[in-house]
């Protein structure tokens, strides 16, 4: 008795040493150190900062993405750390955690059985989970937020939503789910988001009908039936891609239904339509007593009467219109001689040169108006306000805070953009002043501004950008935009740069100490899809950008330009370049302090290197640019319709993005006179045929010989839709697009 005393006297020394030391050294519950240990040993112990195989103190300690309450962990946020494995099975071992956050990562394997009954937000978007939805999920009673969307789930939803009717969001999109909705989702009394697009889902609408929706997709399905007349006063109700049926009340509907030979033409699950707008779908035929299936003959002769003697006064008043505009014509020519011919655009013809007629229109700049001289006299006292504007503003700042601009007359702005076939001759070369002839460059004292330090950012002087651009020779000559000209500079180590040097149109307004704060800022501009600024010159009122230099020119010559690179813009290529593009302006919008709206976003402004990387440029140099900056972006065909009111937003960045991705999609220019007048402006002309299979193929930049996934060719389309549509708050941000561009990639590879 006394060895086997011993031995269990030892085996309890042993257990204290691994449950009781950790809880006694550090402040976590010993239920957590356990559960977040078998996590980690799921997901293949990535290198996740403070985290331990075994034992630790996540809560004393800094684990990455773990929050605590005193001794328990509240939630794990590891939101796209590229981590692998699984989930641990002994996730429902979390005693008191709240939120999940394991998204865009690969995890692969099943959803665990159990999960922990505190859990309000779950988020395992864009992985590899297979197999079923949470069998356990009539568990969750406290749930709010569940996102399982981008995976491989499988099989049908659970009918075991009695209990949770706390559930706000739902997000099951992009999965191969199948059979019809639960009973149960009727339960869901809190659900005001529900994705279900992208999957197999069959069956009728019912059960979601008096649900406080506020945001309905079900795209790209099998639902069939009548759509139940409240869902379509569902604010923002997305249904394409069903086979729909809006005239008869279908069979009593089985596991896996087909289309009804008598329903409405049905697009195929693996090439849906695009819908632009996200408002309310309006149905495609007045509901009347025949959806019910209790109409009798009698009822529809006379309502087949009725309508044929509505169909005859319609076309009565239609020939009376017609001959009284036909008369019109006819005075008209009588007395001018010839027949009027419509014009869109009229008035004094002014010498701007648009952006896309450029050979090299690298990086943009801006070019003084006669307008803005005829009006400095009138406008000093604004100009003093736009001044102070400046000094307390670098940047525009985010959603909220919209950027008014004082409107110039249309007539003028549009004639400019739209009439400038002809390249002005090139200005002469920058005159050298006689202290800029020396070679060697001088010591110069860099201004910074109060407590700041840019030790990354170079001065330059102008003796030195002289010799390097060879007196800013017209053979150096990469392009000229909205805020100046763009000229080669070459190193005496042979490295190349490009040097901004800004109109005074542009900079004169700033003083030195402004001008440095715009460099600063420009400079704490860190991504890998913005182009770098290398240095800066500011001396005899001159100010000029130094940047990186990119081999292959802007995205706009490589579509409309050059050949040989137009030719490896493989569609692969092309959505990888919109993904690039997108960070860019995903990062100046959402990550950026204050954040960033570019508000010059156009594929002249999007620079490639030799391994067709995007780097976007002019960006945060929004500050420079003039009031009637807005109308020259929408004269070529940038610019969303909230322009023409002077506001300008991060909403109308993604705007100029979904032009972008057109343009990716088509190989046509934003704006182009040479084509027909219906198909100069790119979007006017794309948006109806977004939404049409046939001519969606037909949109497609031939260059690419049809070489594209047809699924992927709708989903690029999707995006486009939402980025383009009229109400910018319709318009999703770009961290979203960044998703979808991602989920895109992800699929395509």
């Amino acid at each position: 008795m006394g060895y086997l005393g011993c031995r269990k006297f030892v085996f309890f020394q042993v257990f204290l040493v691994v449950f009781a030391v950790p809880t006694c050294r550090g402040l976590t519950d010993v239920r957590d150190v356990y559960a977040i240990s078998s996590l980690y040993a799921a997901l293949g112990n990535p290198p996740l900062a403070g985290w331990l195989p075994v034992g630790g103190d996540p809560c004393g300690l800094a684990w990455q993405g773990v929050q605590c309450v005193n001794a328990n962990i509240t939630a794990i946020i590891l939101n796209g750390l590229n981590l692998g494995g699984e989930l641990s099975a002994d996730l429902g071992s979390f005693p008191s955690i709240m939120q999940i956050d394991l998204g865009n990562n690969h995890i692969g394997g099943s959803i665990p059985t159990i999960l922990p009954a505190t859990i309000r937000i779950l988020s395992l978007s864009n992985n590899q989970l297979s197999g079923n939805i949470l069998d356990g999920i009539s568990l969750l009673g406290q749930l709010t937020d569940m996102l399982l969307d981008n995976n491989h789930l499988t099989g049908v939803i659970p009918d075991a939503f009695q209990q949770l009717t706390g559930l706000t969001t739902l997000n099951l999109s992009g999965n191969m789910l199948s059979g019809q909705l639960p009973s149960s989702m009727g339960n869901l009394s809190s659900l005001t988001k529900l994705y279900l697009q992208d999957n197999q889902l069959s069956g009728m609408l019912d059960v979601l009908e008096d649900l406080p929706l506020i945001d309905l997709n079900i795209e790209n399905n099998l639902f069939s039936g009548p759509v139940p007349d409240k869902l379509n006063s569902v604010p923002n109700f997305r249904k394409d891609g069903n086979p729909f049926n809006t005239s008869i009340l279908p069979s009593p509907p089985v596991s896996s239904p087909s289309p009804s030979p008598s329903s409405s033409k049905a697009y195929p699950p693996e090439l849906p339509p695009v819908q632009q707008s996200t408002g309310p779908t309006l149905q495609q035929f007045p509901q009347t007593g025949s959806t019910k299936g209790t109409t009798k003959t009698s009822k529809s002769i006379s309502w087949i009467a009725i309508a044929g003697v509505l169909v005859i006064i319609v076309l009565t008043l239609g020939l009376c219109l017609l001959l009284s505009r036909c008369c019109k014509r006819r005075q008209v020519a009588e007395k001018t001689g010839k027949q009027h011919e419509a014009h869109a655009y009229s008035g004094p013809r002014a010498n701007y040169k648009d952006d896309h007629s450029l050979q090299k229109p690298t990086y943009q700049a801006e070019k003084a108006t006669k307008e803005s001289v005829m009006r400095q006299a009138m406008t000093s006292v604004e100009s003093k306000q736009d001044k102070d504007v400046n000094n307390k503003n670098a940047f525009p700042k985010q959603e909220g805070h919209r950027i008014d601009m004082t409107r110039t007359d249309s007539s003028v702005t549009d004639s400019s953009v739209m009439n400038s076939s002809i390249l002005p001759p090139p200005p002469p070369p920058f005159p050298l002043l006689p202290s800029e002839r020396i070679i060697a460059d001088p010591i110069l004292p860099l201004i910074t501004p109060s407590g700041r330090t840019m030790n990354s950012v170079k001065k330059f002087s102008i003796a030195s950008l002289q010799q390097y651009t060879e007196s800013f020779s017209q053979e150096n000559l990469m392009g000229r935009g909205l805020l100046g000209t763009v000229y080669k500079a070459e190193l005496p180590n042979g490295k190349l740069l490009a040097v901004k040097k800004l109109d005074t149109a542009a900079a004169g307004h700033q003083s030195d100490q402004e001008f440095i704060e715009l460099v600063y800022n420009i400079a704490k501009l860190q991504h890998a899809n913005i182009i770098q600024l290398v240095g800066y010159c500011m001396e005899h009122s001159q100010r000029m950008l130094v940047y990186e230099y990119c081999e292959n020119g802007t995205l706009y010559e490589s579509l409309h330009l050059d050949d040989l690179i137009h030719k490896r813009l493989s569609w692969n290529t092309r959505i990888h370049m919109a993904l690039q593009a997108a960070r860019a302006l995903e990062y100046l919008h959402e990550v950026c302090q204050p954040p960033v709206v570019h508000q010059n976003f156009k594929s002249a402004n999007i620079l490639l290197d030799n391994r067709l990387s995007v780097y976007v440029s002019d960006s945060g140099l929004a500050p420079l640019l003039s009031s009637n900056s807005m109308a020259q972006l929408q004269g070529c065909g940038y610019g969303g319709p909230e322009l023409e009111l002077g506001t300008y937003t991060y909403h109308s960045d993604v705007y100029s993005f979904g032009v972008v991705m057109l343009e990716l999609l088509t190989g046509r220019k934003s704006y182009d006179r040479s084509r027909p007048r219906g198909e100069q402006f790119l979007v006017r002309w794309a948006i109806p045929r977004l939404h049409d299979i046939d001519a969606l193929s037909r949109m497609v930049d031939p260059s690419l010989n049809g070489a594209y996934p047809s699924k992927s060719l709708s989903r690029f389309a999707d995006i486009i839709s939402l980025c383009i549509q009229p109400e910018p708050e319709f318009r999703p941000p770009m961290s979203e697009i960044v998703q979808n561009l991602l989920h895109m990639v992800q699929r395509d590879s």
